[in-house]
């Protein structure tokens, strides 16, 4: 098959043109190539229809999107996406005292908290419907059952989910168990996200992944106080942090740090509680929302309670361990990391000469990087250290 001018003349301005370029042979030179491999399909605006946000909770959550909820240790992060999942379980309120209105389904992941003594009863305590909420268990492999992966399993979730016609919220604690490789790096974190997203999406579900701060990281910009790449705000259309004031008798806050889909501040006051779980003898953590609150992440956030959480060199440490676990890692990226994380130089080098970790040059024209050790000490030299 061959096209003149005037076969091009009498496809344009019909739909008809992209099927004949489609069905028509390459020509190179006086050969002609047939396409093949993959093919990328372009569509014009017209194949879209304008759609509003579809909001769970007005302004916090959207159907369809991923969030974030971050915060230091002992701030509920956990509580907080349960006590959601509870109001979306039974029709209840959202925090602001809005009505969540029609009872939907949740999934809940966790790789740190068992179902039966922590998560259930917490559901139950802040008045979850038990029959509305769904715990991811094992991945069946044959006759062999093995724990559920986030980063590897989520296209067996959505086959799982698809008998589940009313999902509202999928929540994954921690997320950062869905990024395989090292999680401080933006490109291996996005990729690791894709499917979390794509997931969402698909499910039409809002997607809340949990995690921390970075530590001794109080009062710099707060979306970039999420542990981690910096990846996982951005990929994130909102990001709800929360931490605890300075004096300790008054209530903690939930804050909005970025929301692409609306407006980015505010936030909401809460403490928690041992609240009795129904049809048990025994009591479990819930939240109690508090009043609004006006103003941006910053200024609200600057009430923070200074970081006690221990030796910073042992933080240090724990930081190195785990960035250097897959391997060599370039100098460059540890300090910006480690940066990232609240770290301060002086106490990261000391961290690196306690874990005897060495500076390394891939070849003659390579890069400075770290390394752990196999087993012995290693003492570095004055040309490695001019390059820590």
């Amino acid at each position: 098959m061959s096209l003149d001018a005037n076969d091009i003349l009498l496809a344009r301005g019909s739909d008809g043109l992209r099927d004949v370029f489609d069905a028509a042979p390459r020509r190179n030179g006086s050969s002609l190539i047939k396409p093949s491999g993959p093919s990328v399909s372009l569509l014009p605006g017209s194949a879209f229809t304008p759609e509003a946000i579809r909001w769970l909770w007005r302004d916090w959550l959207a159907r369809g999107k991923f969030h974030i909820l971050a915060g230091a240790p002992g701030t509920g992060k956990t509580t907080i996406g349960l006590s959601l999942a509870a109001a979306i379980s039974s029709g209840g309120h959202w925090p602001d005292g809005s009505d969540v209105g029609d009872a939907g389904d949740v999934l809940i992941w966790s790789g740190e908290d068992g179902v039966s003594d922590t998560l259930l009863p917490r559901l139950l305590a802040s008045g979850a419907d038990q029959k509305r909420v769904h715990f991811v268990g094992s991945v069946g492999d044959g006759e062999k059952r093995r724990p559920f992966d986030p980063a590897s399993d989520m296209p067996h979730l959505r086959k799982a989910a698809a008998d589940l016609t009313n999902i509202r919220l999928l929540i994954l604690d921690p997320v950062v168990a869905a990024v395989t490789g090292d999680s401080h790096k933006n490109t291996e974190t996005r990729r690791g996200l894709q499917p979390v997203v794509d997931l969402g999406a698909e499910l039409d579900c809002a997607v809340l992944g949990i995690t921390h701060l970075s530590k001794n990281t109080s009062g710099r910009e707060p979306l970039d106080r999420v542990a981690g790449s910096l990846a996982f705000g951005a990929v994130a259309r909102v990001v709800l942090l929360t931490i605890k004031d300075a004096d300790r008798e008054k209530p903690r806050r939930l804050v909005r740090a970025k929301s692409n889909l609306g407006p980015d501040d505010g936030g909401v006051a809460y403490v928690l509680f041992g609240a009795p779980v129904p049809g048990c003898n025994f009591s479990a953590q819930r939240v109690d929302w508090g009043e609004i609150l006006e103003g941006t992440a910053r200024e609200l956030m600057a009430c923070e309670q200074p970081d006690d959480s221990g030796d910073a060199l042992e933080d240090a440490e724990e930081f190195l361990l785990d960035i250097l676990r897959d391997g060599p890692v370039a100098t460059k990226e540890i300090r910006a990391a480690a940066s990232a994380h609240g770290h301060k130089p002086r106490t990261v080098d000391r961290a690196k000469q306690n874990l005897t970790i060495t500076a390394t040059k891939a070849g003659f024209d390579g890069g400075w990087a770290w390394k752990l050790p196999e087993a012995a000490k290693y003492a570095n030299t004055d040309e490695e250290r001019q390059h820590d």
